[in-house]
């Protein structure tokens, strides 16, 4: 009898441990998607106030704003074209944008930054900016002066200051003025060899390449995110506006 009490005990106790980190197995799913849930919350009401906002705000060649908080966020990470990151780090987040896009403008603000800091500049992970037009015939220039920004080491400055100045969808605010005040406020060194590059047609020709290889991808929306490293089948896409979690759990796996 004793025997029999001590193995009903232990299957007790068993199923007391199976039950306890299920319970913690589902508990971590709840939060996965609770921060998930909370972060689109999140991403929709940035795009309802830059929606709302009219064209009261960004878009003016002459007042760029936060110049000093984007070189804070880039300092001492190498850049070359428009990779940010070592090149040595084992995986690349690849994020296909629209500089004109809220959305990415969003994701330039609220999840960028964590992904710059958790895994870009301790060097386990790169990340690469390519073009994906979708907005209006503007995004091209736009695109093409960002990879000429990139020619010269300053691509990454480029597009984040460019997002936090972005103007109101569809008002025209992307001129050449504009453009070369967001150059001069990226710290672009040569100005007028900028200038010439952003209108070689190479560079406008390589802005239609990665949006066609964004379709190809299956992408319908920006911005959209793929990943690439030695645990990849080649540059692998995560989807359009991936939550957070989803990114670095990416990234992790490309690893």
């Amino acid at each position: 009898m004793s025997g029999r009490r001590d193995r009903e005990a232990r299957r007790e106790e068993r199923l007391r441990e199976e039950e306890k980190a299920g319970a913690a197995e589902r508990r971590q799913r709840l939060i996965k998607l609770g921060s998930a849930a909370v972060f689109l919350v999140v991403i929709a009401v940035v795009i309802l106030i830059a929606v709302s906002s009219g064209g009261g705000s960004g878009g003016d060649a002459s007042n760029i704003e936060e110049v000093p908080e984007v070189d804070r966020l880039l300092k001492g990470i190498p850049q070359k074209e428009l990779v940010l990151g070592e090149p040595s780090a084992k995986a690349t987040l690849v994020e296909f944008g629209d500089l004109q896009c809220p959305v990415c403008k969003a994701y330039s603000e609220e999840v960028i930054p964590g992904v710059i800091e958790s895994r870009v500049r301790g060097g386990e992970a790169a990340i690469e900016f390519r073009n994906y037009t979708i907005i209006s015939q503007q995004s091209t220039p736009a695109g093409a002066a960002a990879i000429a920004a990139g020619k010269q080491g300053r691509g990454w400055n480029f597009i984040e200051l460019f997002y936090r100045n972005q103007g109101e969808e569809g008002s025209g605010y992307v001129t050449d003025e504009f453009l070369t005040s967001i150059a001069k406020g990226a710290g672009v060194p040569d100005i007028a060899r900028w200038n010439e590059e952003r209108k070689n047609k190479a560079i406008v020709r390589e802005v239609e390449e990665t949006t066609a290889e964004a379709q190809k991808l299956g992408f319908s929306g920006t911005p959209s995110f793929a990943v690439e490293g030695p645990g990849t089948n080649g540059l692998e896409p995560i989807g359009s506006a991936p939550s957070p979690e989803e990114i670095e759990e990416a990234i992790s796996k490309a690893r």
